[in-house]
């Protein structure tokens, strides 16, 4: 028998805005692939449907189990990740200049997008165990730094700089809603300041290009700097009201390039304008608030640093993309939850979604 007080704590309304996203989603690639053009491209586009139906078959599976198992397999799950992170060096298919999927068949994952939740579960099971009212120490950080900095390398040695970005920005959030003793921090801080600018000298040639190209795109307009001058345009021809549905230009004329990942915000843009962007950045806005709120609710502390940590990953990803796409950050290739195309994004993305559900909806066992 089903406990009602399961169905009683539903989060209908997380629910209701997750729907809402995945229709904006299948409406924008849907242009972004077919606009435009005379043979229609719709294999990406019948392929996200089928992600999305997998996606929310994840998503059930999720909350349906009580979500402190996932404290019991956190190590395992992550060492799973680590594996599939290290299979994909010498198996993953080769694409682009870069080795970050592997192949099932006709389908290819990308092992490093469920790397995100990986870490997000065994850092939530370790700062449950660990956390204190004073704050953590140096030696405290020590176990999460080596949990992250692990997958954090395997995923630049692919490379894609921005997954590995979103494992450290997510270890960063995580670890600051913790705490950390003030003399730890500002440590960290300075030792930050320090250590940033060396990293600079472990990037790739292509990667230090696209920082140049983000802090001056004209330098290159034909080149280097035409992916963020493209979306910039695309995004300011949209003006108030859009040019409407399927009626975008830069993307129909495919000026606009990786215009189903990467720059899908400038297709949304350009068609429905600043309405049509305001309205999606409020209703993740409205997502996270609520996801937030699940955390603020939790009296377990694995879930409290659980459903942050999720919230911090959809968070990161909303900013950098959308950011991305306005030239206001580097080009680095993160997708933007729910309206990219990648099934690995839809599945992690909605099995994420799954776990918030499954901490609301327990919640009554700590009350």
């Amino acid at each position: 028998m089903i406990d009602r007080r399961l169905i009683q704590n539903f989060n209908w309304g997380l629910l209701g805005l997750t729907f809402a996203l995945s229709l904006m989603g299948i409406m924008t690639l849907y242009s972004a692939v077919t606009a435009g053009k005379s043979n229609v491209q719709d294999a990406l586009y019948l392929k996200q449907i089928v992600w999305y139906c997998a996606g929310f078959g994840v998503m059930i599976i999720s909350f349906l189990f009580n979500y402190k198992a996932l404290d019991r397999w956190a190590l395992v799950i992550y060492g799973l990740s680590i594996l599939l992170l290290v299979l994909v060096l010498f198996f993953g298919k080769y694409v682009g200049g870069a080795r970050r999927w592997l192949m099932i068949g006709p389908f290819s994952f990308q092992p490093s997008e469920l790397a995100k939740l990986a870490v997000i579960i065994v850092l939530a099971r370790y700062y449950s165990k660990t956390a204190n009212i004073k704050g953590l120490l140096l030696g405290g950080l020590l176990t999460p730094f080596l949990l992250s900095i692990v997958p954090f390398v395997l995923i630049m040695l692919q490379p894609d700089l921005g997954t590995a970005m979103m494992i450290f920005l997510i270890t960063a959030s995580m670890s600051v809603f913790i705490k950390i003793e003030r003399k730890a921090f500002i440590y960290l801080v300075s030792t930050g300041v320090i250590i940033i600018p060396m990293v600079w000298f472990l990037l790739k040639d292509y990667q230090k290009q696209r920082i140049m190209t983000f802090l001056n795109p004209e330098h290159d307009p034909l080149g280097a700097g035409y992916h963020i001058i493209q979306s910039k345009i695309a995004i300011g021809s949209g003006m108030i009201s859009g040019k409407g549905f399927l009626k975008g230009t830069q993307s129909a004329l495919s000026f606009l390039p990786e215009q189903h990942t990467d720059f899908i915000f400038s297709v949304l843009a350009e068609e429905w304008g600043f309405i049509g962007s305001l309205v999606l950045i409020l209703v993740f806005f409205m997502l996270i608030t609520w996801s937030l709120k699940i955390t603020h609710g939790c009296r377990d502390p694995f879930g409290t640093i659980l459903s942050f940590g999720i919230s911090a990953m959809l968070s990161w990803q909303v900013i950098v993309n959308t950011g991305m796409a306005m030239g206001l950050m580097p080009v680095v290739g993160v997708t933007l939850p729910f309206i990219s195309y990648g099934g690995s994004s839809i599945i992690t993305t909605l099995a994420g979604i799954g776990i918030l559900l499954n901490i609301s909806m327990r919640r009554y066992m700590f009350e």
